[in-house]
């Protein structure tokens, strides 16, 4: 059984760790084995304005709240949890994400690879591109694969989970109005585009988006929540509404979802000798 989460989050970083905590207990009451939270949870989104004493909010992996707090609640209840936190490593800086297993063991650090660059999601100001390659873990409760947010919007990576052998994949996320654009209403386009990753790979997929108004010097940004969660044909089973904290939690069969990509195909029809323009920025094989 699966969960994700959305939340408001405040500038109070020991406030927001403990909001999500009290959704990780809410998920795990209701028998989750692995809950996601999304982007960035533990102050609002600063990449909405470029601000140089933002930069100051990275640490360590060792030195993040979030990541201490939530391994010793992931040991308590014997739970997989991910988490997402802004990476200091050296001189450079990451949006990151690492996986806690349900013994309370830290697994390796993702580091997001596409970095976003628009009004209200400035992030290629604060981010280094990633550079662990798109990854896997081997949990207690099977094999996840994670992105970040604008990572969910390419193929490619969620393929890439896929093949090494995601069971699930989740994608925490921070994404909601255009600051500047009220026309702009991406939320249809952005569930659409994750359903297509769920149905091309038959992989269930788990999303989490904040919740709430965001203001920063004369931006705001509306995160219109709308987290969901996917069945392996790209249904959406659950879904949360775009201004409450939620918790939605699902059961899978994974035997169940085995038999479907075993009667596809779809992995076996693959022609990767064919896909050499995909390894070109512009589509040229040279």
């Amino acid at each position: 059984m699966v969960a994700t989460t959305q939340m408001a989050c405040s500038w109070d970083v020991k406030q927001n760790v403990q909001k999500a905590e009290d959704l990780v207990n809410q998920a795990a009451q209701a028998g989750a084995k692995i809950v996601l939270l999304q982007e960035l949870f533990e102050r609002q989104y600063f990449p909405q304005k470029q601000k140089p004493e933002f930069m100051n909010f990275a640490s360590p992996q060792e030195d993040d709240l979030a990541v201490n707090e939530l391994k010793k609640l992931a040991k308590k209840l014997k739970i997989v949890i991910p988490v997402s936190f802004f990476e200091k490593k050296n001189q450079n800086r990451y949006n990151s994400l690492t996986v806690i297993d349900a013994d309370g063991t830290i697994l390796e650090t993702y580091r997001k690879s596409h970095i976003p660059d628009d009004v209200g999601y400035e992030e290629k100001y604060y981010f280094t591109p990633g550079d662990t390659g798109f990854k896997v873990w081997n949990t207690q409760y099977g094999k996840i694969g994670i992105g970040i947010c604008w990572d969910q919007w390419f193929p490619e990576a969620a393929r890439c989970m896929a093949l090494q052998g995601a069971q699930f994949i989740f994608y925490p996320s921070a994404i909601g109005s255009v600051p500047g654009h009220p026309d702009i209403d991406s939320r249809g386009h952005w569930q659409r585009t994750i359903q297509g990753h769920a149905a091309a790979n038959l992989v269930p997929i788990i999303v989490s988006n904040r919740v709430g108004l965001e203001t920063i010097d004369d931006s705001q940004i509306n995160f219109y929540g709308s987290s969901f969660i996917t069945d392996q044909t790209g249904k959406i089973v659950e879904q949360a509404d775009d201004h409450s904290e939620s918790v939605l939690v699902h059961s899978f069969d994974l035997e169940k979802i085995q038999a479907t990509q075993n009667s596809w195909g779809l992995f076996r029809d693959r022609r990767p000798d064919l896909y050499k323009p995909i390894l070109s920025l512009d589509g040229n094989v040279r």
